[in-house]
């Protein structure tokens, strides 16, 4: 596989990872409670707007960005908040892991903001 070939296949795994986490992260807003759920918004916000920054990166490696599922299946029931918080959790780790990725495939500001990513 050629160098750019490998980060179109990193930022796809990215953006993947970011569709479903702005899915997840509407679960933990809904029930995260009173106390967390600004700082669940804010992460949601990030999440977001990494999702679409991801989506223009795609395009710029001539790529056609992949489109977020209907919906994602959840590592477990989210009844409650703690579960929330566990959730949160779960998907900032699988995250971590396709940023991992991407700031190896990836250079340049690609590659800073996929490290910025992992902070």
């Amino acid at each position: 596989m050629s160098a750019r070939k490998d980060e179109l296949a990193a930022v796809q795994a990215a953006l993947r990872a970011e569709h479903a986490a702005v899915y997840g992260y509407g679960v933990v807003g809904g029930r995260v409670g009173d106390a967390r759920r600004a700082e669940a918004r804010t992460a949601y916000d990030a999440h977001r707007a990494r999702r679409d920054e991801l989506r223009r990166a795609v395009r710029e490696l001539d790529g056609s960005p992949e489109p977020s599922a209907a919906a994602y299946a959840l590592p477990f029931p989210v009844p409650d908040a703690a579960a929330a918080v566990r959730l949160a959790a779960s998907l900032e780790e699988r995250l971590a892991g396709v940023y991992a990725d991407l700031v190896r495939a990836a250079d340049g500001a690609r590659r800073a903001a996929a490290a910025e990513a992992l902070r």
